[in-house]
């Protein structure tokens, strides 16, 4: 089964998808009798294409030298291929606009009403736009999946399709790496803010300009999208109360680990309530976790607490998700 897909935005998780496909296509192709063709690659100034499929080893031999390929085309721009090169999938993976979702937001309505199905590593048009962009999906009868905009490859919303008969009614998580690698180094060693966040950047866990991590909008994005999928609510990041954890201080940690607890950035579900800020939690919590992982308690009605944990971002990581995407959504198209 020959399956035509268009990759919006070749950036570290774009060119990792591009890497794994490459590395996956003779298992893909033995094991689920799926040839994945990227016929197009969309940045913001042209793209590649090719309606026969784009040679993946020669995209990557060229590494930022790309446009040099003949088959580059200066100012194409998405809606110009989605009809033209008959695809199947578009794969948005731009970076997010926090206010506006753009141009992410564009990219997938204007796919799906050209009858594409999607999947986003993106998460801004999911907290901005959610209902809007499912609705839109259900009305063209398409499919739209984003589970690499939450947790990267921790199933944190495909998770819903193992759980059918139970019910989520509650959420506590960590959902932001660089948040939880601050903490566990003033914990651990008794650094200030400032310091942790500056070894934070240097290390390259923090970007350069850090206010959407430590103020916890991030963790706050994809908090509204686990509530929305989970629970099905209809919340924006409007909704949820945000604190973050520039004000934290070796002194405050200290008189926590006096009396057994840690402080963590939780983001929380409960009740009617989006949550997102500094808690005190016991040691041995499963939230308890160092350095840039992620962590999830899901409760639930009928099995008690589920716990999920592990890498929540990178190229690689991401791209798996993306994977996992566009096989299941191949499946379910048969």
């Amino acid at each position: 089964m020959d399956i035509k897909i268009c990759l919006i935005g070749k950036g570290n998780v774009g060119t990792s998808l591009i890497e794994l496909l490459k590395e996956k296509s003779e298992i893909l192709n033995e094991k689920f009798n799926l040839n994945i063709k990227m016929v197009a690659i969309v940045e913001y100034d042209g793209a590649l294409i090719n309606e026969d499929g784009i040679n993946l080893e020669e995209v990557l031999s060229k590494g930022e030298r790309f446009r040099e390929l003949p088959y580059w085309k200066v100012d194409s721009k998405p809606t110009d291929l989605y009809k033209k090169l008959d695809i199947n999938i578009c794969v948005e993976a731009t970076p997010t606009n926090p206010n506006t979702g753009e141009p992410a937001l564009s990219h997938i309505m204007e796919a799906l009403n050209n009858g594409i199905n999607v999947v986003s590593s993106n998460k801004g048009p999911f907290y901005l736009k959610y209902q809007q962009i499912e609705d839109l999906a259900k009305n063209n009868n398409l499919i739209v999946k984003y589970e690499a905009s939450v947790a990267s490859v921790v199933p944190a919303l495909s998770i819903a399709d193992c759980l059918i008969g139970n019910q989520i009614t509650r959420i506590k998580a960590i959902l932001n790496g660089t948040c939880n690698y601050i903490l566990s180094r003033m914990a651990a060693e008794g650094i200030t803010f400032s310091k942790a966040l500056k070894e934070a950047q240097e290390l390259g866990i923090a970007e350069t300009d850090p206010t959407l991590d430590i103020e916890g909008f991030d963790a706050a994005g994809k908090l509204v999208i686990l509530a929305n999928k989970l629970l099905g609510w209809r919340k924006t990041i409007k909704d949820v109360k945000i604190k973050g954890i520039s004000k934290i201080t070796p002194q405050t940690i200290e008189l926590a680990k006096s009396d057994g607890l840690i402080i963590k950035h939780l983001a929380i579900v409960d009740e009617d309530e989006l949550i997102v800020e500094p808690r005190l939690i016991e040691r041995d919590s499963p939230l308890n976790i160092s350095g840039t992982l992620n962590v999830m308690e899901l409760q639930t009605k009928y099995a008690g607490p589920i716990v999920l944990m592990g890498r929540g971002a990178g190229g690689p990581e991401a791209a798996s998700a993306i994977l996992n995407d566009l096989i299941n959504i191949v499946k379910k198209r048969g």
